[in-house]
């Protein structure tokens, strides 16, 4: 049972899955939306244009019917004369056809958001496929697309047809009025009666629009496998993740031991923490943790510290207040500079001791570290 509900797609589409989708150009699409603007331009451009494209067509066809005597013995002639009426035709809806394709191009991005895609175009033999086009054929898909259809025709011839019962009385006062005027008034009543069928297309428009957004949802929709397999593919797998940080702790760790011989001190708790600091006054704005560490970690830094003779001087409060509050080959908190300039002090005349003898130096003892800085938490 829960491999199956693992294989359901329940969960919603990951924005990884979307873009991926977008790519292959599967964004959500209304037919309906890009027939109802294509068919608004052009209502409404036969209703700004339409005197002006009806005279210059009135004029083209006056042109084309007139005979004259040398175009009836010059086939050469006629077909030119055939040529200009169809290239006047051509200028006369030219901007009605220009306003046509623009409206076609740009209409389908007002639901895909300018998406321009060619995977669609490459070839699929799945789209050929019998018992698939059945399947389409008799889907739920199909039957919403039938309802449409039905709903289209019963809606735009219900507003036709009330347009024309409402207008009858008009159209026949047109039988009684010169040709001229007939013809205007009828390309008027003709324009308005289709920018009033076209508008009742907005209905249709209101519903299919969220149907396809919905349906583009759910089709994108996911099961927890998936999300857990799109997961591996971009986070990595945790067990592999969690090797490679292994890994990384692990090389960090060799660098941090190999800093240790370069250290100037190692400060500890004396026990349970160690700290390997570092200062060069010529190249250093402060002193700077070189390595450490808790427990078996804190006891090799010491090891190493002794193998190489490294000072090492027991400080609790200030070891554990670098540890919990200086990041490693960072430079220690101002709060502890200090303490720290007591501590490197005292190396200092602990070498020239070495070096040149003298007084043994003291140890310093009670460092003035701030209230609570060894304890994890404490704001530095």
């Amino acid at each position: 049972m829960a491999e199956d509900s693992d294989l359901e797609r329940t969960e919603e589409a990951t924005p990884r899955r979307l873009e991926k989708a977008r790519e292959e150009g599967q964004v959500p699409r209304s037919q309906e939306l890009t027939t109802f603007a294509l068919l608004m331009t052009a209502a409404t451009g036969i209703l700004f244009l339409g005197a002006g494209l009806m005279e210059s067509l009135l004029q083209i066809m006056k042109a084309g019917i007139q005979m004259e005597r040398d175009l009836a013995f010059q086939p050469d002639l006629m077909v030119n004369r055939f040529y200009e009426l169809a290239v006047e035709g051509l200028i006369a809806i030219a901007p009605l056809l220009l306003l046509l394709i623009i409206v076609a191009l740009f209409a389908p991005m007002l639901m895909s958001g300018g998406l321009i895609s060619t995977k669609l175009l490459m070839p699929d033999f799945n789209r050929i496929n019998p018992m698939k086009g059945l399947g389409r054929i008799f889907s739920v898909r199909s039957l919403v697309e039938l309802v449409k259809a039905i709903a289209k025709a019963v809606i735009i011839g219900g507003v036709a047809a009330m347009v024309i019962w409402q207008h009858k009385e008009d159209v026949m006062a047109l039988l009684t009025v010169p040709v001229d005027m007939a013809i205007s008034r009828a390309g008027d009543f003709l324009s308005m009666s289709f920018l009033l069928t076209v508008g009742a297309m907005v209905l249709i428009v209101g519903i299919d629009v969220p149907f396809q957004i919905w349906e583009h949802a759910k089709q994108m929709r996911m099961s927890k496998e998936e999300i857990r397999k799109e997961y591996k593919e971009s986070e990595g797998d945790p067990m592999v993740k969690g090797r490679i940080r292994s890994l990384q702790r692990e090389a960090a760790r060799r660098r941090m031991m190999a800093e240790i011989p370069n250290a100037d001190v190692i400060v500890t708790n004396p026990t349970h923490f160690a700290v390997a600091l570092k200062y060069k006054s010529n190249s250093m704005r402060a002193p700077k943790v070189v390595a450490k560490g808790v427990h078996l970690l804190a006891a090799r830094i010491r090891e190493l510290g002794e193998e190489h003779r490294i000072p090492i001087l027991e400080a609790p409060p200030l070891a554990r207040a670098l540890y919990y509050h200086a990041e490693l080959e960072s430079e220690i908190p101002e709060k502890l500079y200090t303490a720290v300039a007591e501590v490197l002090a005292y190396i200092f005349q602990l070498k020239r001791y070495q070096e040149f003898g003298g007084d043994y130096p003291q140890a310093p003892v009670d460092l003035s570290v701030p209230e609570g800085m060894d304890q994890p938490g404490h704001a530095v």
